[in-house]
């Protein structure tokens, strides 16, 4: 296996991945446990198959939180893109691929990152999700009650929305970067309240920022803990930005997240408003490498 830092170029930040690279011959209850093992945010796993059907629709991975598996994940999906893409740049790589994409065929369905480099930059990597699916408009006060705040916190200008690249989150501005550093959710009645409302996971945000180049300071809480870097909340989060205005059309911009818990990491996202509707997003960042090791399951 290899572990990675996503959503950064620097060793020890961003959002931490296990990447196993053949998983075939585990059962989904051994995935679970070794990613309950590796206890990160998400585990994935590779599942080599046949060249052709690689090439059309991609290698297969299956993603894992500590707890459930997941359809689709954004730091997952762009980390083990990363993985298979230096793999696939070893000279004894096989040439039948794109070397500059990796297709991934998630539960989701296929999901494509493009790679590029400029001189003296380090890698890049930009994952295309699906296309946007805008659910519900919420209430601030119900929301406002799930963390001990008032109406007046949120940002007035933007609606608390529902949004689904793959896995839905429920985006949620907050006037002030203090606010979003202070959070307490009740995440009891936080999951009773997605669960009633359609939505997975909430995702907060705002405009204030630590770094003056971001767009928007993020937060996400899930699993009784933060998450460094949450990269298919950042695909729902290119989409609603664009569709009220907060980025332009094709604007690429910044999404810092992770700062609460000194795992900084930068998230790049941008999305196309085409005849009223948001399409084409895509979300994108670095990648380190910080362990490979061996893992053995006694029998």
């Amino acid at each position: 296996m290899v572990q990675v830092d996503v959503f950064t170029d620097r060793a020890l930040t961003g959002n931490s991945l296990a990447v196993f690279l053949d998983g075939r011959g585990l059962s989904t209850q051994q995935m679970q446990d070794l990613a309950r093992e590796m206890n990160l945010s998400e585990t994935t796993y590779v599942l080599p198959g046949d060249a052709a059907a690689e090439k059309t629709r991609g290698v297969r991975v299956r993603i894992f939180t500590v707890q459930e598996e997941l359809p689709f994940a954004g730091h997952p999906t762009l980390g083990t893109a990363f993985v298979l893409h230096g793999r696939r740049a070893a000279p004894a790589a096989p040439d039948s691929f794109d070397p500059d994409e990796v297709r991934l065929d998630l539960n989701v369905g296929t999901v494509p990152v493009r790679f590029t480099q400029e001189p003296a930059q380090p890698v890049f990597g930009e994952m295309t999700q699906k296309d946007p699916e805008f659910g519900p408009v919420h209430d601030a006060e119900a929301v406002a009650r799930l963390m001990g705040l008032s109406a007046a916190d949120f940002d007035q200008s933007v609606p608390i929305q529902t949004v689904s690249t793959g896995l839905p989150y429920t985006i949620v501005a907050l006037r002030s970067l203090q606010t979003v550093q202070n959070l307490r959710l009740d995440l009891d009645g936080a999951a009773e309240y997605l669960a009633r409302s359609g939505g997975k996971f909430f995702y907060f945000v705002c405009r204030e920022t630590v770094d003056p180049k971001a767009r928007l300071h993020a937060r996400m809480t899930f699993y009784n803990g933060d998450d460094p870097a949450t990269g298919s909340a950042a695909g729902c989060c290119a989409a609603w930005m664009v569709a009220h205005g907060v980025a332009a059309s094709e604007e690429r911009v910044l999404i810092e997240q992770g700062l609460e818990m000194r795992r900084p990491s930068r998230i790049f996202v941008r999305a196309k408003k085409q005849d009223n509707h948001v399409v084409n997003v895509r979300v994108g960042g670095n990648c380190v490498e910080v362990l490979r090791a061996e893992v053995t399951i006694p029998v």
